[in-house]
């Protein structure tokens, strides 16, 4: 029997219709990519071919409703083309306007929430709004591959049931660690953020309070972007989105 770790990945995969084809995948250092003639997906590039396949074949020429499953494939590299593929289809300008999604320039995934006193788990080498070292009470960062002052992702199991608040990026959804992160946040606001964040309300009834990722706009300049290799911030080709409960 399928395990409940999954249902969050089936909830991602079911929204998925249409029979609309992958017509290019792009696998960059930083960003993994998958296009339709209409749209663009990104994916965190994530390392890791052990496990075979859910699609031997590649990716390449499927619908995106069958695409998207492999976002629950253990071969993570398989995993951020399936999300990626889930992003084509969710991410799209004309998503963003139907669900009045946009989130302008000048604002903040953590808008509305009161930072005062918080003790704030941010998952991910990720900077959190401005002033929020200032307004926290405690800033914790949890990392993989960690950097100076921050935790190992060990350290998850002791620190996130002592926060208010925790910043998750969007690369957990492929690398499988999320359905864990969310079991440890279930007294904090959890706020899914990242370029590889689908815009998939669903995701709201898994334990995510707010969802913060990137539509593309401008198609060729992310191409150019991820086929390039080119270091900085990708959000410059698109607009951000916030999805939220409340």
């Amino acid at each position: 029997m399928k395990s409940d770790f999954f249902a969050l990945f089936d909830a991602l995969a079911a929204g998925v219709t249409g029979e609309t084809p992958i017509t290019a995948l792009t696998a960059g250092a930083r960003w993994s990519m998958a296009e339709t003639a209409d749209s663009l997906g990104l994916g965190m590039a994530t390392p890791g071919s052990t496990i075979p396949p859910m699609y031997p074949e590649g990716l390449t020429g499927l619908p995106l409703r069958d695409a998207a499953k492999a976002a629950a494939s253990w071969n993570l590299e398989e995993a951020s083309f399936g999300l990626a593929a889930a992003n084509a289809f969710y991410n799209t300008p004309a998503h963003l306007e139907a669900l009045g999604t946009y989130l302008p320039f000048e604002k903040y995934y953590t808008e509305g929430i009161d930072l005062r006193g918080r003790t704030v788990g941010i998952i991910g080498h990720m900077h959190g709004p401005p002033g929020l070292r200032d307004m926290a009470k405690a800033v914790y960062v949890l990392e993989r591959a960690p950097q100076e002052g921050d935790y190992p992702d060990s350290a998850c199991d002791w620190i996130l049931p002592q926060c208010d608040l925790v910043l998750i990026t969007g690369s957990s959804l492929i690398n499988k660690t999320l359905p864990h992160l969310l079991q440890l946040c279930e007294n904090a606001i959890t706020v899914l953020t990242g370029p590889s964040v689908p815009m998939c309300p669903a995701l709201l009834d898994c334990g995510i309070d707010r969802l913060a990722g990137l539509v593309v706009t401008d198609r060729a300049g992310m191409a150019e972007h991820v086929r390039a290799d080119r270091r900085g911030n990708p959000y410059g080709y698109g607009k951000s989105f916030l999805l939220k409960k409340d």
